[in-house]
């Protein structure tokens, strides 16, 4: 490697990296695993991933709605306060039916899915630039996930989000073993 050159396409830190390369192994090995599992287990993944975002809503519109008592005199209070119940009011509905916020939510994914989708197919026709047809190959499997989400609805509610997850987990966890793998080779 010539001198000054950055070692892996220019990370900062690529030294650190290389001394914790087990370390990025050993996430990605776990995310994958975890990641499996939640493939496998699809519907308990998505019922847990709902009941988190019910929760988090629940706790951030209080602090919200606190937030507005505290800031009385602004002349933000009232959609403050009213911005804070609605996220509680949200979250409560989702943590009291979280089947039923699977559902709604699958059914808010497969949409900007679709819209995302044909967004991304209609620019790269607008706009005439250099490979992309990668950005048709990704609006149109964008597009087509959206299809089939919607196309299952309301069933696919049940299972969707944690197959989402678990794939999410083992694409990143096998980043992050490539990335450690890459960083044992790397030279001092």
């Amino acid at each position: 490697m010539a001198s000054g050159q950055p070692a892996m396409g220019g990370l900062t830190g690529d030294g650190a990296l290389r001394k914790a390369w087990g370390w990025f192994v050993g996430l990605g090995v776990l995310l994958i695993i975890l990641g499996t599992f939640a493939v496998g287990w699809s519907v308990v993944t998505t019922l847990v991933s709902v009941l988190f975002f019910g929760w988090l809503l629940v706790f951030g519109g209080v602090m919200q709605a606190v937030h507005a008592f505290w800031q009385r005199a602004w002349s933000g209070f009232f959609f403050d306060l009213l911005l804070g119940i609605l996220y509680a009011v949200a979250g409560g509905i989702i943590v009291a039916h979280p089947l039923a916020g699977a559902v709604e939510l699958t059914l808010l994914l497969g949409l900007l899915f679709v819209l995302g989708g044909v967004f991304r197919i209609v620019m790269a026709f607008a706009w005439p630039f250099h490979h992309r047809g990668w950005l048709v190959l990704n609006g149109v499997i964008t597009l087509v996930l959206g299809v089939m989400i919607l196309a299952q609805w309301p069933g696919s509610g049940f299972w969707v989000i944690g197959l989402f997850i678990g794939i999410d987990m083992i694409f990143n966890g096998w980043s992050l073993v490539m990335l450690g793998l890459a960083a044992k080779k790397l030279t001092a």
